[in-house]
């Protein structure tokens, strides 16, 4: 493979040139990004090549003066600029010591959706602090002001109140940590033999006692033990369970079953179900299925938090006709 095959084969656009200021070699994509033709731009003179611009008006290489300054300056750090059609690309340049340039383009629409990303998690998180943190704010002000004139019961009312939105507050803060973590690789985990049927009833009978619908859970007298992270484990149970009572309709059942490999986890609902278009879709950030509100974030965490333990988890249709979240977790002999 000669240099221009493998420039070519690069996923970013390479432009290199001489110390004389001549390309010597543009990549096709760089071509295309540049809107010049690959052949005619090599020998030509880099500034008519690297036509790009800034919000002034200025180009890249009169802003940058790749071939002036020290001359232990050794690259350009990476900046945002425009290609001759608008569209935002990100350059950034190595300088060698005979003062060759090597220039990649890389297009900024990867940039674009993590800035939406990190949009929509300032949006998201601003949206779910809000109703918490305006009930705490609420009561306090008024225990405050009314304190002689409230009687013990409204007090403790107030009070539990509080706890309850202290609480969802502090979960959406630790779900937000790791939604970080499980984005950038450094989700921690401390597996150990744990009894799911236990783990799984905690989370249940915690769950019924914020909610009027019904919840049933079935699960045999002897299941293998499974190796998780217990917090970790809950959590992905929890954001199950509410899922099916906050989305869903009618019995929300939790069953669990023991597997070859593990112990396989159940929960079902009487509701519409979920496509099978929207399966995939569902596990991904930010995503929410009708209109009964949420952070978008459950069913994210429960993919990822599944996957990172060595789980699988897959949707299918419900014998009742809703949908039927199955999760296969690891047995004690596993590894996550």
């Amino acid at each position: 493979m000669d240099a221009q095959d493998l420039a070519d084969s690069l996923p970013d656009g390479v432009v290199l040139a001489a110390p004389d200021g001549r390309v010597t070699l543009i990549s096709a994509l760089a071509a295309r990004m540049l809107g010049v033709d690959a052949a005619c731009a090599v020998g030509a003179p880099l500034a008519e090549t690297m036509m790009l611009r800034d919000g002034e008006g200025c180009s890249w290489v009169d802003v940058n003066e790749p071939y002036g300054g020290l001359r232990s300056r050794t690259g350009v750090p990476e900046q945002s600029w425009l290609l001759p059609n608008g569209t935002e690309v990100l350059v950034s340049a190595r300088i060698g010591p005979d003062r060759s340039l090597a220039i990649t383009l890389r297009s900024g629409r990867g940039r674009a959706r993590l800035d939406r990303e990190r949009s929509d998690l300032v949006a998201t998180v601003a949206h779910e602090l809000r109703s918490p943190l305006t009930g705490v704010k609420g009561f306090v002000q008024a225990l405050l002001n009314r304190w002689d004139k409230l009687n013990d019961e409204q007090k403790k009312l107030m009070l539990t109140t509080v706890h309850a939105d202290s609480d969802r507050l502090s979960r959406l803060i630790a779900e937000l940590l790791d939604v970080a973590r499980i984005d950038t690789g450094r989700l921690q985990l401390y597996p150990r033999p744990c009894d799911a049927a236990t783990l799984v009833g905690r989370v249940v009978d915690s769950v019924r006692a914020s909610t009027s619908r019904c919840i049933e859970l079935s699960a045999p007298e002897h299941l293998p033990e499974i190796l998780a992270d217990p917090d970790k484990f809950t959590q992905v149970v929890t954001n199950l369970v509410e899922n099916g009572v906050r989305h869903g309709e009618g019995v929300v059942r939790v069953l669990l079953e023991p597997t070859e490999t593990g112990v396989r986890l159940l929960v079902d609902d009487e509701g519409e179900g979920i496509p099978e278009d929207l399966r995939k879709r569902v596990f991904t950030k930010f995503w929410k299925g009708g209109a009964r509100g949420g952070s978008g974030l459950g069913l994210y965490l429960v993919g990822g938090l599944t996957r990172a333990h060595g789980g699988v988890v897959t949707i299918a249709d419900a014998p009742g006709g809703g949908a039927r979240i199955v999760i296969d977790w690891p047995g004690e002999v596993a590894t996550p």
